[in-house]
């Protein structure tokens, strides 16, 4: 297991398999997101048999598998709420890490500068350089909703 840490309350890992669960309790996790699809993964790493192993050591496993075509914004919202609910730190993973950080930099797009969105997940070895324009897009479209909303 390779735990990336993005915030104090959030990181993300490559593939995890059953093996890894009691080292991600004894490190504090929580909560474990399971954002890869089962069809990329052999049944020994599907998201029932990680679900067994985390609730076997007291953690709250979720599953949001997410691909190009499913990083929506409800997706993105859904994962936010995940972590949000979460009664601590939270684990996120998929083949690389990649698609949990692109998933968090969406929704953190409106709250938080591009900048240093774009810095926290290069020092956890994620290059997400070429998401900068859709970030300024998010970020872009939600604060023309709050001053629409402020206008109301």
């Amino acid at each position: 297991m390779d735990a990336r840490t993005l915030t104090p309350r959030y990181s993300v890992s490559p593939q995890i398999s059953v093996e890894d669960l009691p080292q991600l309790a004894k490190a504090g996790f929580t909560t474990v997101i399971c954002n890869r699809p089962d069809a990329e993964v052999p049944p020994s790493h599907q998201a029932e048999a990680i679900r067994a192993a985390a609730e076997a050591h007291g953690l709250r496993f979720e599953v949001l598998p997410l691909t190009h075509q499913t990083m929506t914004p409800e997706n993105v919202a859904k994962q936010q709420t995940l972590i949000e609910t979460s009664e601590g730190a939270v684990l996120a993973y998929c083949a690389s890490g990649t698609r949990c950080s692109v998933v968090w930099a969406l929704s953190q797009a409106s709250v938080m500068p591009i900048d240093d969105i774009l810095t926290t997940t290069a020092q956890a070895g994620y290059q997400l350089d070429g998401l900068r324009p859709t970030l300024i897009a998010v970020a872009t479209q939600a604060a023309q909703s709050n001053l629409a909303n402020s206008e109301d």
